[in-house]
């Protein structure tokens, strides 16, 4: 029996909420141009994420935090144009919400406003609450992000698991009930233990989806570049690689400098 939905209706935050109740699992990748947009929502996935990690795989950077809020609605754009099915969910950038909520706001209403996304994600916990509150209270919808925070990994110094002490464990789970009374519709909850993902999965109402968080949570997010195996440097434990694109486009693109050195490409078919 397929566990996938055909269920061709728009996904909407409620219906996330509805998912969790019934116990289907939330599929949720990340996409940053229309071709790739368009494959992932045909696929069926549920939510597409227009990640900060652009930063990274399109632009190059070595962290999320060069990437500006031009270059987001810029991407963001071009997914919703593409995207039928799938709720889109845009990341904040770095420097965007982060101590002014009044700028936090023009920000987000930018956002909205330019991309005609669906919903955005913030980075943080009680230190941006009072921007949380405030987009929220404008009607924007706001998927919460804890654990590791790429955006703060100068603070942290390195990718390594969070929350494994007792205390930066306690302090996540408040957050994360903090984010929840606030009003997010949901939460992702990256690289931090599986029993302490599966808690507060267990104590929140509001779907959390897992990046390196193990499989006791409402649904799961990878990076698409990384899933395609369009990159090759980046092998922690919680990636699967579901292809090798990589591979399959270095042999393509050889397989065409060859045929055109040769004079095989264009044949006489392939011309007018």
């Amino acid at each position: 029996m397929s566990i996938h939905s055909d269920d061709t209706r728009r996904v909407t935050t409620h219906r996330l909420q509805e998912m969790k109740a019934r116990g289907e699992k939330i599929s949720m990748l990340t996409s940053y141009d229309y071709t790739m947009a368009s494959i992932v929502d045909g696929a069926g996935i549920d939510v597409i994420l227009v990640g900060d990690s652009a930063s990274n795989v399109v632009c190059g950077n070595t962290t999320t935090l060069p990437i500006t809020l031009d270059q987001m609605i810029f991407l963001a754009k071009a997914v919703v144009r593409a995207t039928k099915r799938a709720l889109v969910v845009v990341d904040m950038p770095f420097g965007s919400y982060q101590g002014n909520s009044k700028e936090a706001l023009a920000s987000a209403i930018r956002i909205m406003k330019e991309s005609h996304c669906d919903c955005l994600k913030l980075e943080g916990g009680e230190e941006i609450i009072e921007s949380v509150k405030r987009i929220l209270c404008a009607g924007i919808p706001i998927m919460g992000h804890l654990g590791l925070m790429p955006q703060s990994i100068n603070k942290y110094g390195s990718y390594t698991v969070r929350a494994k002490e007792e205390n930066e464990a306690e302090k996540l789970l408040r957050d994360a009930k903090l984010l929840e009374e606030a009003g997010c519709f949901a939460l992702v909850l990256e690289k931090i233990p599986a029993k302490l993902a599966e808690q507060v999965a267990r104590e929140v109402s509001i779907p959390v989806i897992g990046i390196g968080a193990g499989g006791g949570v409402d649904g799961q997010v990878l990076v698409l570049h990384d899933m395609l195996g369009l990159t090759n440097g980046f092998s922690p434990r919680f990636l699967r690689r579901y292809a090798n694109m990589h591979e399959t486009m270095t042999n393509a693109v050889k397989h065409y400098i060859s045929d055109v050195k040769s004079c095989d490409f264009p044949n006489e078919q392939e011309q007018y």
